[in-house]
């Protein structure tokens, strides 16, 4: 399976960053989307980008300029998908589209092509079956923005043969990142099937606790060893990513998530996040801007909560066979830039406390809060 012609399926952020991150390593990419001024839009910002890294003397001019090269951006599909060993699809999360995009793929691509997407939630079974070559298709879920995350979670469907694994695990390290192999295709995967429940955790931790948001989120920062604020984190990912991944997530299993209707409210007011200027916070430009969090406010609230329903999925997780702790570990750092090991702070809090605040939250709140075997039995 060598992969040499790359094309790249939808040029939003996403896509953009996929087909710049492989054309740094190296492969000929074809960047399609369905109007010129996309592509436009897209070539524009990988330019822009190129041009940071030259500032930043990470790349030469030289450099940037025959990455840039490598990159051809096509409207025309059937032209986009002659001779491609590998297509990577990442067109917006909606299945409906995605059955609609995979249909015309399939008419037209080559067969040696091997098909990926990078979805963050959707099955990755599902959409094998819409083609005629489920036992070739594979998830790659690159994490926002591609050029910076270092973290690729690779998830084979149930009909993936190993050697598409192999040649994605490969390709992932050739475009300079890590892999993490997400061996079955649960909801969430690994990272969103621990960080989205716990955005609605928070919002519960609000109202039953009559916490302040920026109590819980020193708290969540300072005492958990997140890299910010989990309502902050939210509003930096974006208030319409989370509220998808929660429907996709609780719609494929009512257990995996405990909804709070704040999350859905934010989306249908348009409040997203950093990118409309309210979330959970309001933000007053354009720049990304960081919530003020203490270690003084973090010290009045006890996130233990938070802690055990983080500890809870990521257990959840390891008792699946969906990976090891050792990779699980590895995923929430690289995907969520947590400081320390989550086991590590289950250690430091207390497992029995994590377990037993499990079990007070069941008796009130019902069966998503039950503990997991494996933190019942984990001794650090």
């Amino acid at each position: 399976m060598a992969i040499n012609k790359i094309t790249v399926l939808g040029s939003g952020v996403m896509g953009h960053g996929i087909a710049q991150v492989s054309a740094m390593a190296g492969y000929s990419v074809i960047l399609r989307d369905i109007e010129q001024s996309f592509l436009d839009k897209a070539m524009e910002k990988i330019k822009w980008s190129l041009s940071k890294m030259v500032e930043k003397q990470k790349l030469s001019q030289a450099d940037a300029d025959k990455i840039f090269a490598r990159i051809t951006p096509i409207v025309d599909l059937k032209t986009a998908l002659k001779d491609a060993d590998l297509l990577i699809e990442a067109v917006p999360e909606d299945m409906n589209l995605k059955k609609k995009v995979y249909a015309e793929i399939d008419s037209l691509a080559e067969q040696k092509t091997l098909y990926a997407s990078n979805t963050s939630t959707l099955p990755i079974t599902d959409m094998a079956a819409l083609t005629s070559r489920p036992d070739r298709f594979i998830g790659l879920h690159f994490f926002n923005p591609p050029q910076l995350m270092p973290l690729v979670e690779v998830i084979p469907g149930n009909k993936t043969n190993n050697d598409m694994v192999v040649m994605a695990m490969d390709y992932c390290k050739k475009v300079g990142k890590q892999p993490v192999l997400c061996q079955k295709d649960v909801p969430g995967f690994i990272v969103n099937r621990v960080f989205i429940p716990l955005v609605h955790e928070a919002a519960h931790c609000m109202d039953r606790d009559g916490a302040k948001m920026t109590q819980i989120d020193s708290a969540v920062k300072f005492r958990l060893s997140f890299p910010m604020g989990i309502f902050e984190l939210a509003d930096y990912t974006g208030l319409d990513v989370i509220h998808k991944a929660t429907v996709e997530m609780h719609m494929r299993d009512t257990k995996v998530i405990n909804p709070h209707p704040a999350i859905k409210k934010l989306f249908e007011e348009k409040s997203l996040g950093q990118k409309t200027g309210k979330g959970f916070y309001e933000y007053k430009g354009d720049k990304y801007e960081r919530i003020n969090l203490t270690e003084q406010e973090a010290a009045t609230y006890d996130p233990v909560k938070i802690l055990a329903v983080a500890a809870n999925n990521a257990a959840w997780l390891i008792t699946k066979g969906v990976c090891n702790r050792e990779d699980l570990e590895k995923a929430l750092k690289l995907g969520m830039g947590l400081k320390k090991e989550l086991f590590a702070t289950v250690n430091e809090f207390g497992a029995k406390k994590v377990v037993d605040t499990l079990r007070q939250l069941a008796a009130k709140y019902g069966q998503f809060y039950e503990p997991d075997p494996y933190l019942v039995n984990y001794r650090g």
